[in-house]
């Protein structure tokens, strides 16, 4: 977590976050002043941001939404009043309707975000002032400080090289508390293919197999908000195993960016989890993360246990060999 600090300070009606990050104090400024970038970190997991607008001088702003797993959109916009590259940037944070129309009765803060040099790096300070003591407190209710911290978690990810990662890295797998784990894997590949390859039934069966002496025997997937999916696997040859499926619905469906899914084993007891599959590309490089959103503790570790991420390594190794390459 590249959080160094964050407190609330009732005295100034502010909250403030300071993260400090192995990059130059450029690098830094960078993700905050391209908005593909920010998209990628600006929004705690789950809850990606899209800006639909973006104008960063004094007097421009900045619309965007956040999405929820289940659909919910929520809307908001920065009204900039300066900026000063690569130093200091300063905006009015404020909630809005779908068609930018700013709404007067929830809360409005200014938000300060200052770039300076660092041991080893550089640092950015995040300051949110609010007008009342009644405004600061809705928005610590609302989870403010926390959607910060867990949206700057994010923003290592962001600066990394995405080229060398993918060079370097497998499958990386992080539990992030009791219920969610985030997984991460970098493709040198663009996203419009990583799209098509967990998509299109004939390319999906080409790699979706787990370790070898698998067959995908059943890959159904209606992409559409409420559309069903549901896929089945069984041994082939001596390979010793019983055939086993999963089933659930899509929530969410944009095209070559997320789609979110509920998933539970086909005939199981247990509930399903959430899967939220997000793909990011920068330079021809492609970022897949899965947020995996599990009912319990109990099933989190369950799941974990089964080697998933191993399967999930010699599924992706597979896509690499006989998808991608073959592009």
């Amino acid at each position: 977590m590249p959080t160094t600090s964050v407190h609330t300070d009732p005295d100034t009606l502010s909250m403030t976050l300071v993260a400090e990050f192995p990059v130059p104090v450029e690098r830094l400024w960078a993700a905050f002043a391209d908005p593909r970038q920010l998209e990628r970190f600006w929004g705690p997991p789950g809850f990606p941001a899209t800006f639909t607008t973006f104008d960063l001088r004094p007097g421009g702003r900045a619309d965007y939404r956040m999405t929820s797993p289940q659909g919910e959109r929520f809307h908001a916009v920065w009204q900039v009043t300066e900026v000063d590259e690569p130093r200091r940037i300063v905006f009015r944070d404020l909630f809005t309707d779908p068609q930018g129309t700013v709404d007067e009765s929830l809360p409005a803060g200014e938000t300060v975000l200052s770039f300076e040099p660092a041991e080893g790096g550089a640092r950015v300070s995040v300051v949110s002032s609010f007008a009342s003591a009644a405004d600061l407190d809705a928005m610590l209710q609302m989870g403010m400080l926390e959607g910060y911290q867990q949206a700057f978690g994010q923003l290592d990810r962001v600066l990394a090289d995405l080229r060398e990662w993918a060079l370097r890295a497998g499958t990386g797998t992080e539990v992030l508390d009791d219920t969610h784990v985030r997984i991460t894997r970098a493709f040198a590949a663009p996203r419009h293919l990583l799209w098509r390859a967990h998509t299109e039934p004939d390319l999906v069966r080409r790699w979706l197999l787990g370790p070898d002496g698998w067959e995908m025997t059943v890959y159904e997937n209606d992409l559409t908000p409420g559309g069903a999916f549901r896929q089945a696997w069984a041994p082939t040859g001596d390979t010793e195993g019983e055939p086993f499926g999963f089933e659930g619905e899509n929530l969410v469906v944009e095209p070559e960016r997320r789609m979110v899914s509920t998933e539970r084993m086909t005939g199981a007891p247990f509930p399903p989890n959430t899967n939220d599959l997000q793909f990011d590309e920068d330079d021809g490089v492609t970022l897949m993360t899965l947020l995996v959103t599990y009912p319990d503790r109990e099933q989190r570790d369950a799941i974990l246990a089964t080697g998933m991420t191993e399967g999930m390594e010699a599924s992706y190794q597979r896509l690499e060999r006989e998808v991608l390459s073959a592009a």
